[in-house]
């Protein structure tokens, strides 16, 4: 009984050694069901450092601010495994590979420079949790930077859920029912990851209330709903939820 597990994880990753020097990596839905999966554990398990280790009642103000805290190992690590793994991913047309590769090299720009700093001086004691501190000098550049490669990383996943993940072979009128099905999930997926951007630049912008953005933390909820979006089309595509039949 116990031998037969390992031969489904073997097949749930597509390995297969009949071959020499081969990279277990090599199918394109391994890749997806990776990067699906780091996507929605980031949020997730950045919010319960915050609740657990930071003694916080709720989430900083953006996932990125994580990177000044003891949880910069954590964000930077998988934001970086999901650019990496954007960059390899071939997809299945040509366009698939330039818009993952566009994602995936902004995903890593978004872990190579930082957003604004969490703390306002250096070592401030009514922010604990706040390890690293960046002189203002290169704040402005830097944290415009950052903001420009988030919004293309998630306008590139956005554009792959909305018009890459739902394209077929097959006519409309002719493809089953599940894949109908996966289609309906990437479009919301796509338009939900949409909306969350729209919030975070109104937000950005002030044209939402100040004070209830602020308190709300709606950046980094508007970043977890986009990221665990982006993560679920990705696990769907990648056939670990909704599996091809």
């Amino acid at each position: 009984m116990n031998s037969r597990k390992p031969n489904k994880i073997y097949k749930s990753l597509h390995l297969n050694y009949n071959t020499d020097n081969g990279v277990w990596l090599h199918q394109g839905k391994t890749l997806r069901k990776i990067v699906g999966t780091a996507g929605m554990l980031l949020p997730i398990l950045l919010l319960a450092i915050s609740l657990t280790f930071f003694e916080l009642h709720g989430p900083l103000e953006s996932i990125s601010h994580y990177y000044f805290t003891r949880a910069s190992t954590l964000f930077t690590v998988i934001v970086s495994l999901i650019g990496i793994f954007l960059i390899v991913y071939s997809g299945e047309e040509r366009i698939d590979f330039w818009v993952s590769n566009i994602a995936g090299f902004f995903a890593l720009c978004v872990a190579f420079f930082p957003t604004t700093n969490l703390a306002t001086t250096c070592c401030d004691v009514t922010i604990p949790y706040a390890v690293t501190y960046f002189e203002e000098q290169t704040e402005g550049w830097r944290s415009l930077f950052h903001y420009f490669s988030a919004a293309v990383f998630l306008l590139s996943l956005a554009f792959m859920s909305l018009f890459l993940f739902v394209k077929s072979d097959t006519p409309k009128g002719k493809r089953c029912i599940e894949k109908v099905r996966r289609n309906r999930v990437y479009r919301i997926c796509g338009i939900l990851m949409l909306a969350a951007i729209v919030v975070i630049l109104l937000g950005t912008l002030n044209l939402i209330n100040e004070e209830f953005y602020d308190n709300y933390k709606l950046t980094f909820w508007m970043e977890a709903l986009a990221v665990e979006c982006f993560g679920f089309s990705w696990l769907v595509k990648g056939e670990a939820l909704m599996g091809d039949k």
